[in-house]
């Protein structure tokens, strides 16, 4: 494979893995030597074995975070800080993607930014949907108020009112209080429910003070 067929493959995708290119009578081994040379040479990105994205000048489309993160450990979805932010409820930019999965908990470091793993239990593994972060991409992302359980739940035991102020969330009214409940009742986790009733609390605080 010439890198002119590369680009007539891949060119419009993010990102892309191997297999897609072994559709044909490609040589694996023939392709593996190839992309590393293409690698070393800068004309591609490889995020993890397997796994590759174009470089520029010759990337087409910009991969967004969320859609890499969703790719380089499979099954997860982004959570945590970065879910948070995605939704408006803190108002720090957050440059390390944060995941929840029930493989192995890792960190990768890529041309294309840093991703964090946090392991959970496939039972809490749930409340979130894919949606559409760029044109032509779709990642799976926390609903809000999975996000915020997801936070709580993977912190260290403190004191959960003092946490949750330190977060200084913000846009509480777009956290649906019922959904919020139902997550944390399905969790079975004690401090959740706790948790949920604190953060309802804030955001009747924050209803009360909007309508001064």
């Amino acid at each position: 494979m010439t890198f002119e067929e590369l680009l007539r493959t891949v060119g419009d995708e993010p990102v892309f893995e191997t297999g897609l290119l072994l559709a044909g009578e490609e040589n694996p081994d023939s392709l593996r030597v190839q992309l590393a040379r293409w690698v070393r040479a800068g004309k591609l990105y490889r995020l993890r074995r397997g796994l590759y994205a174009l470089a520029p000048p010759y990337q087409r489309v910009l991969p967004h975070p969320f859609l890499v993160a969703n790719h380089l450990v499979r099954p997860s979805y982004v959570s945590l800080q970065a879910a948070l932010a995605h939704h408006g409820l803190i108002p720090e930019a957050v440059y390390v993607i944060t995941s929840v999965t029930t493989a192995r908990p890792g960190k990768w470091q890529t041309p294309l930014g840093a991703f964090l793993y946090r392991h959970v239990h496939s039972a809490f593994f749930f409340g979130y949907r894919l949606e559409e972060v760029a044109p032509g991409q779709r990642a799976f992302i926390a609903l809000p108020e999975k996000a915020l359980l997801d936070l709580i739940y993977l912190q260290p035991e403190r004191s959960l009112n003092a946490y949750l102020r330190e977060l200084r969330l913000q846009n509480l009214d777009r956290l649906d209080p019922q959904r919020l409940r139902e997550f944390a009742e399905r969790s079975g986790a004690v401090k959740l429910r706790r948790a949920a009733d604190l953060i309802l609390t804030l955001q009747a605080e924050e209803e009360a003070y909007e309508a001064l």
